[in-house]
């Protein structure tokens, strides 16, 4: 059952929706429920709670409470208050001694609230998801990350630093080294802020937890630049999605040197021709098939324009070859990193306007 809240949520979002002139049973369809939930919620003139009771069935075999309590005397008895229900049980079973499952343990724990860190170490805790962010123009949310370069020598690499511009998709910043440093990759920041013409608090920098991102000469160098830093999940590589696909789209380039990289030197000259190519020749299918810098000097709105214009005529000239609208060429004009439930589903419903 969905709570009245959630109700009123899904709601929303689809009059929203069908304002901008979605379809309701596309909308539904895709936050999960039917039109008929939909008009079955709507049928009083006002979104009320669920009005079924849901099934309540007693186990037979439940434990009577005088048997909960003697679970929850064995685990927090002073033998057994350090311990995890899974060593509690066997130790008992060794003992010839049966009180319940251990998922039954579990349970009673739960419900007594008691179910926690057990130990005196310290308790593991979730990371959180990163702050939902977004662009609406180029230099305003940058994504880096380092890279290794395998070499001549097994086990020694080199270290490819890569920034880009998550809007543009624009490689803004490289450079490869010997090793990993906080102060190298402070460096090319700095560059990137004097060839940009970056302001203070106008970009947000994201990156994931390594040592160079979190060194002290590195965030030294953003807090006096102005750079927002963001950080993603220790060990969630999700979280910096758009470096890790221009990694792929780096290494798995049909000239990527099937051999190790000779030196230094070789492995720089691969990477500035991989940059240019990227930066100047790669048509991006997230941008509508423009290049990283058509879009991040401003030229994609033109290109996509004339595309536009290109498609109308041929359906003009035989309309009888088209089915609906022609193929969206209109600019993207909001990118999300780690955007919130909420950003993906207006999101795709958006896109599915726009198809």
């Amino acid at each position: 059952m969905i709570a009245l809240s959630e109700r009123r949520q899904i709601v929303s979002w689809i009059e929203e929706a069908h304002a901008a002139g979605a379809r309701r049973h596309r909308a539904c369809a895709l936050l999960g429920i039917t039109l008929r939930t939909l008009q079955r919620w709507q049928q009083s003139g006002e979104i009320a709670d669920d009005g079924r009771r849901g099934r309540r069935l007693i186990p037979a075999n439940k434990l009577s409470e005088q048997e909960r309590q003697a679970v929850l005397s064995i685990a927090n008895s002073a033998e057994f208050a350090a311990l995890a229900p899974s060593q509690i049980v066997p130790i008992l079973a060794e003992r010839g001694q049966y009180l319940a499952s251990e998922s039954t343990f579990y349970r009673i724990l739960r419900d007594a609230k008691q179910l926690k860190h057990r130990q005196a170490s310290r308790a593991a805790t979730d990371g959180r998801k990163p702050k939902a962010l977004k662009a609406t123009a180029p230099n305003q949310l940058y994504s880096w990350d380092i890279t290794y370069l395998p070499t001549a020598v097994r086990g020694v690499f080199f270290y490819l630093y890569l920034f880009m511009d998550i809007y543009s998709r624009k490689i803004v910043g490289w450079q490869v080294y010997e090793r990993e440093s906080s102060a190298w990759a402070a460096d090319i920041v700095c560059d990137i802020v004097q060839r940009e013409g970056i302001t203070r608090q106008q970009v947000t920098l994201h990156s994931d937890n390594g040592g160079p991102m979190k060194g002290a000469t590195m965030l030294a160098t953003l807090q006096t630049l102005g750079i927002l830093a963001s950080f993603s999940r220790p060990a969630v590589s999700n979280d910096n999605p758009y470096s890790e696909a221009l990694f792929k789209t780096c290494k798995y380039r049909p000239d990527y040197p099937a051999q190790p990289f000779a030196d230094l030197n070789q492995a720089r000259r691969w990477v500035t021709g991989f940059v240019e190519w990227y930066n100047q020749k790669h048509r991006h299918s997230a941008i509508r098939y423009v290049t990283p810098e058509q879009r991040h000097t401003g030229q994609d709105t033109a290109i996509l324009k004339r595309r536009k214009a290109v498609y109308e005529a041929a359906k003009q000239q035989r309309p009888e070859r088209w089915r609906g609208q022609t193929r969206n060429w209109d600019p993207v004009r909001l990118v999300y990193l780690n955007p919130d439930k909420e950003d993906k589903i207006l999101s795709r419903l958006a896109m599915k306007k726009a198809a």
